[in-house]
This record gives structure tokens, sequence and C-alpha cells, in this order.
């Protein structure tokens, strides 16, 4: 069968590349420029802690060094510390790091990737479909025509895939614009981000009301300024004005030495495209969906795409068409997107209108605070993962399903799991695999090796059940799971994504729920449609 074709060599098209091959599928990346990123500290990205798991996974290397995990997060009105957060293994930072250094990362690993072949200097100026697959055109001094299976679009706001197919971007532009300013200095609290609001010192310009200050190895921050409505021209003088007013202000009044990095300005846009779909075509990342504004990170939705689609293309294509599971890609993740553009959209203004009548509502400046420490956390209604619970994919309601502390739709909580083969792993070290994981709850199992209770109790029940099922599944053991009782079986998505909790061995149950995950209810029903309107 032909290779994925993939347009774009970001983080997105570079991840889903490697997301495939880990599942044994081909892809060519189709890469417009020379095959390296240009270096800015001033363009820095900031990944939840699923989300950098599964870079970790895919590049096989710690990100860690590459970037920080924040010690904490403060934020400010004035002069006083309206909220603090202190990270801990219960609570973990995100990752800051500099997005040429992700991309790096992910050239590295591909560059002894079998199955991916990247081709720089080409762009793509033609797409063409028919039922058995999708031919693409690049011009450039490699121009040609490739032929592939299916062809997703990770290329950027300016998507030409997006464009050769007709597909509406609509929403807002320019919601939001930042000054930025990537600087090596020493501030008063080490590794800790912070949202200033209203800083007391006098601005110079137009006022600049609100200030992020983010932390980057070897003493570097990133610093953004929130600019006034409209298209004034952010001079290099009005910069760096506003670096030596703002590091002298957090330093007591004398300006600490500092050394600035690069410079830039940041526009936010919210947009979303009206269809992710056409055919064996597909959108991803920027080219689907812009946001950014109020701390919400558009690459970390945009390696949500890539993750949600990688297992639904490597079903599709190791064992044919599965339609409804590809349709589901745009069901799910366009939903969640959308949810977030809507709860930005309709919250900006009450965080950035006047004050009128808020200034005395007490309680209403820490209220406003916390939204904007959510959404640049990751947590909370801005800045949250969505869930799939309304999905196409969720099965009908089963007899045996029991709660657990993960409803159904949600990432399930990495915990550690005894394998196949009897050895101890992290739960999120199964997932990208391709194959459903069924999660056996049993206290006591990891006392025991795997030799003493593999053909004991119910083990020998849920092993056939598993083989049975009709996708590929693997079976993990844990010793506990939170919310869970013992003898309670968990259906996980390839992604991560709880299915279901089942309470005890239930082959019906767990075989309907996973018949539901890859498709296969769906297409059902609508052949059961099809057949009664043909009646």
């Amino acid at each position: 069968m032909d290779p994925v074709i993939i347009v774009g060599a970001g983080p997105v098209g570079l991840t889903l590349a490697l997301a495939l091959a880990r599942q044994e599928v081909p892809s060519v990346v189709l890469d417009e420029g020379p095959g390296k990123d240009e270096p800015r500290l001033a363009r820095t990205v900031v990944l939840r802690e699923e989300t950098a798991a599964l870079l970790e996974r895919l590049t096989g290397a710690s990100l860690a060094g590459a970037g920080v995990h924040w010690a904490g997060w403060r934020s400010m009105r004035r002069k006083q510390v309206t909220h603090r957060i202190t990270f801990d293994d219960g609570d973990p930072a995100p990752l800051h790091l500099a997005q040429h250094v992700l991309t790096d990362a992910l050239r590295t690993a591909l560059a002894g990737e079998r199955l991916v072949r990247v081709v720089v200097d080409s762009r793509l100026d033609g797409v063409e479909q028919e039922p058995s697959g999708v031919t693409a055109h690049t011009r450039g001094p490699k121009g040609t025509w490739w032929r592939g299976s299916y062809l997703v679009g990770c290329d950027g706001p300016r998507s030409t895939v997006r464009k050769l197919l007709d597909i509406r971007f609509p929403g807002r532009t320019a919601v939001e614009r930042h000054a930025v300013a990537a600087l090596r200095t020493e501030l008063p609290w080490a590794d800790e981000a912070l949202l200033h609001r209203t800083p007391p010192w006098r601005t110079s310009g137009p006022s600049a009301g609100e200030i992020t200050g983010r932390p980057l190895p070897d003493g570097v921050w990133r610093l953004d300024w929130l600019l006034p409505p409209g298209k004034d021209l952010v001079t290099p003088e009005l910069l760096v004005a506003r670096v030596r007013e703002t590091l002298a202000g957090w330093s007591g009044g004398t300006l600490p030495a500092y050394e600035l990095l690069d410079t830039g300005v940041h526009t936010v846009h919210h947009r979303l495209a009206r269809r992710w779909r056409a055919g064996r075509v597909f959108l991803a990342g920027d080219a689907a969906h812009l946001l950014g504004a109020l701390g919400t990170q558009g690459l970390d939705e945009g390696l949500r795409d890539a993750d949600n689609l990688a297992w639904k293309l490597s079903l599709a294509w190791h064992h044919g068409p599965h339609e409804a599971l590809l349709d589901s890609y745009q069901a799910e993740r366009r939903t969640v997107v959308a949810a977030r553009l809507r709860a930005a959209d309709q919250i900006l203004p009450t965080l950035r209108g006047g004050p009128g009548i808020r200034a005395y509502v007490p309680g209403a400046t820490r209220a406003h605070d916390a939204l904007l420490t959510d959404g640049h956390l990751g947590r909370g209604q801005l800045g949250a993962p969505g869930a799939y619970a309304g999905s196409p994919l969720a099965p009908r309601p089963l007899e045996g399903e029991v709660p657990v502390d993960t409803p159904p739709g949600v990432q399930v909580t990495d915990v550690r799991v005894t394998a196949e083969d009897g050895t101890f792993v992290r739960l999120r070290d199964r997932l990208g695999r391709g194959a459903l994981l069924v999660l056996l709850i049993a206290p006591g199992t990891g006392v025991w090796e795997r030799r003493h209770w593999v053909g004991a109790g119910i083990m020998p029940r849920l092993a056939a059940a598993v083989t049975a099922l009709p996708s590929p599944a693997e079976l993990l053991v844990a010793e506990s799971y939170p919310g869970a009782a013992a003898h309670t079986v968990l259906l996980i998505r390839p992604d991560g994504h709880l299915v279901t909790a089942l309470s005890g061995v239930r082959p019906a149950d767990l075989y309907a729920a996973a018949e539901a995950t890859v498709g296969g209810a769906v297409e059902a029903a609508t052949e059961a449609e099809a057949r009664a309107g043909a009646k």
C-alpha cells in the first residue's frame, strides 16, 4: 500500500510521521524549506505533561534538559501577588522550550527512521484524489508527482492543502498582539513563571497592562507584553524601553545586567477550518485551527491532532477502510478546539475590557487572574485538554460499566503496569502502538512474578476475551488505578483516552466497546439505516 503523504515539516507534521512509523505505517514528508529551522528563542512552546510525554515516547529522548519545567507560577497585580502555585509530582509543571529545539529533536529521531522519507525544497501545488488513493504534485528542484494512500496537510496557517481543497477558514484576525523578547538575565525569582497585570511603574508609549515572564534554560527568559488594539509599529527603541523598565520594576528599581537575544511581535488569530477531512485528505495543526489568546497553546493542540489521527490512519492502512473511524477525527478534534475557541471568545471581553462595574465587584480581579492562570498552565475552562465523551466512537451504555476517577473520553492516569512479557512499564509507554489496551486492576500482582498468576483466577477468561476482540489489543495488569476496585477492566484507546471501565470480565461488553471504538458499530448502524431506507 502507498505511504501517507504529510505536507509540512513543522512539529505537527514530524510528530505525525513518527507516530505513524511507530505503528508500521510509511510516510513521505514534503518539506517546503531546506530541512533546518532558524533558531529563534523568542518563539517558544508550552507543552502539557501528557503532550511532552508523547514527544519523549516518539523521539526516545528526554526533553526536560532542552526546556524548563517551571518550579512555580505566580500572578501579580500591581505590587501584590494574587495567586501562587508550586508544582510537584501531584501537580506537574508544563514544559517550556524553544520551538526550534523541539523540531530538531523530532528531525533527529526521524533521521534513523526507515519508514519515513523527508523531502526538502518541495512545495505542494496540486492534489488529486480517487477512491484508491491520493496524488500530490510538488514544484521546485525536486518537483515531481507523489502517490499516497492518504494525505495530511500540516502546512500551517496559510495551508496550501486547505486552499487546494477550497475549505473555508473563518474566524477572527489579530485577536491579540504581544511584543516579545528573549533575554538572558537574573530575576528575583528563579525558574518561576509569572503573569503581572497592571504593573505599578510607568510604561513608555501606549499603556501595556499585562506582562508574562517564562523561564528557559541557561538563564534565558521569554517576556511578552500585551499590546493595545491596533497596528501601531513596535519599534526597537520602544521594545528596549519596555525591557529596561520591566526588569528594573521587578528588581526594585535597579536595572540588572541583561543580554537581549531575540525579539518579535506575536499576533494571535482565532480561526477554525470548516472541514478537517475531505475524502482521503485531512488537515491538522495550524492548517486546521488557530488559537492562542489567554495563554492557550496552539501547538499543544496540534500535537494532539497528530496523536488522534495517527492510530486511526494506522488501522485503516493495515486493515482496510474504516470510514466511521476516520470521520471521528474531525468530530472529536474539531469539537474540542471549537469549545476552547468559544470559551476564549466569551471570556476575552471580560478580561480585556474596561473596569466598569467589575471594579466594584468583590473578588472579580482574583477570578480574572485565576482564569488567565488556567489558560497559561493548560487547565480549567481555558486550558484543560478536551474530552471525547460525545465522540461517535463512544460505546452505547453497557450493563457492566462502572465509574472510575477518569471519566470516559478523558486521558487516562499514568500508572505502573505489568506487560505481557512480565516486565514492569508505565502505562503511557504502551500507547501509540496501534493496539487497544485492556487493563486489569489486580492488587497483589506486583508482588509475584507473572508466571504465578497469569493462568490463575480470571486471567485465562480475560485473555481469551482480549484475543477475540475485533481489533488488535494488548492485555496489561496493574496493582491499582485511581477510583477502580479490584478486578475492574479498563478499555483504553491507542491515544490514551478511556473508552470504558467494566466490573470484572464481561466478554460481550468488552467486545461491544472495542467494536464501537474502531467505528464498527457506527458503520453497522449506518448500513442498517441505508437498508431500511432502501425498503
